[in-house]
């Protein structure tokens, strides 16, 4: 839109249809957004419009919501449902609080994708080979790119905790600062689009796929989880003594009671399972444990007025808004129904049937596809789209043959 039209008012339009569109661009059947694709009306986010810093020509971006020409938010907007979800925390008096940790690999750009993802050149005329992993001066070589990915933040108005480079090769997390949900996700979605377009700039590629690298860690995006008490802002996961409440177990067991059925919703596609197949710091599981990276569920060491909830299921690749407000809406649900936990379990274990995660994408969506919960929380209409666009893009894959296939099995009798 010009920024003339854009700051006379005009409304901007959108067909349902687009908020179901499937990652290779096609729709599925018109009849789960609606038979007649009418209109959404994308509405601004006023603290949310930003002159992109990158950009040589002057350019702007606005986080929308996507409403019914009616007003009210659309079922298949996933800002729209995350925002039901907090309404719905604000109804009882509280507030979540979360902060996410994302990881993603910089890699030189790939024009043959038959090809694996490599290293970039750095200023040293290398490629990284994997030696630098919480390393100091691990990113020297990507200096002018990370310069200015961090202006660019600032610009942006992107606080930023902690800024690391992680096990993989080329691989970097950050972790941004907690506070509202929807600022948290909204500054995530920012962020990423960030890494990409300054990455495009320097000659590189930003990927966020869940796992880019065989026999190399994947990517995730941790979501650091705790509720406070609107006005006092006292983190109701601790009492008066510092010790855990009632409350803080009620909204692990709703983590655990929702964590598979929502498994597709933290996993959304066929790579997400690549990660968590090998499940050292990616667990596929609903345990919860006091700082243990192998359980789904971590209770990271912190003192009682940090007491919080890492949900380590979701990966890069997950969209932020879903993720948060299914991980919220799970944890909720365990506090309305007072759900206890399983035992907290500590060091190596073996995970019980039934704290198991759906482990392929299609074992998600047919976990999601008996749910009741996913429907009493997010609404009919959106799983039922949700679960439809995904079917579509596992249908894609299921299209083409692996290298893995002609290689391996064209030898067998």
């Amino acid at each position: 839109m010009t920024a003339e039209g854009f700051l006379e008012g005009r409304r901007l339009q959108l067909a349902r249809g687009v908020l179901l569109q499937c990652i290779m661009g096609g729709y599925p059947a018109a009849r789960f957004y609606g038979s007649d694709d009418g209109d959404l009306a994308l509405i601004a986010e006023p603290s949310q419009i930003h002159r992109l810093p990158w950009s040589d020509d002057p350019r702007a971006l606005a986080i929308c919501d996507a409403d019914e020409l009616t007003g009210e938010s659309s079922n298949l907007s996933t800002r729209g449902q995350l925002k039901q979800v907090i309404a719905r925390y604000a109804a009882r008096g509280l507030a979540p609080v979360v902060a996410t940790e994302l990881e993603f690999f910089v890699f030189a750009p790939n024009t043959d994708p038959t090809q694996p993802f490599r290293p970039p050149v750095g200023l040293d005329g290398r490629r990284e080979d994997g030696q630098s992993a919480f390393s100091v001066s691990s990113n020297n070589g990507l200096r002018p790119f990370f310069n200015e990915v961090y202006k660019c933040m600032a610009a942006l108005g992107l606080p930023r905790d902690t800024f690391m480079h992680e096990m993989g090769v080329s691989q970097f997390e950050i972790n941004l600062l907690h506070g509202d949900p929807l600022l948290l996700a909204d500054q995530t979605f920012l962020f990423k689009h960030l890494l990409k377009e300054v990455a495009l700039k320097h000659g590189l590629t930003v990927v966020c796929m869940a796992k880019p690298l065989a026999h190399t860690p994947g990517s995730s995006m941790h979501i650091h989880q705790s509720i406070v008490e609107i006005g006092s802002g006292k983190n109701l996961f601790s009492d008066e003594h510092g010790e855990p409440t009632a409350m803080f177990r009620h909204f692990i067991g709703g983590q655990q009671a929702g964590m598979a059925d929502f498994t597709a919703l933290f996993a959304p596609n066929v790579n997400s399972y690549q990660r968590l197949c090998h499940p050292y710091a990616s667990p596929n599981n609903a345990c919860w444990s006091h700082d243990n990276r192998a359980a789904g569920l971590r209770i990271p060491a912190s003192a009682p007025v940090a007491r919080r909830v890492e949900n380590r299921l979701p990966g890069a690749d997950a969209n932020p808004y879903l993720a948060i407000a299914a991980s919220l809406a799970a944890g909720l649900h365990g506090i309305e129904h007072e759900l206890e936990p399983s035992e907290a379990i500590q060091g190596e274990f073996a995970v019980p049937d039934n704290l198991a995660l759906p482990c392929t994408l299609h074992a998600a969506l047919e976990r999601l596809k008996r749910s009741q919960l996913a429907r009493e929380l997010f609404g009919q209409e959106f799983i039922e789209g949700y679960i439809a666009s995904k079917t579509m893009e596992l249908t894609s894959f299921f299209d083409e043959i692996t290298p893995w296939e002609r290689r391996v099995l064209a030898a067998q009798a």
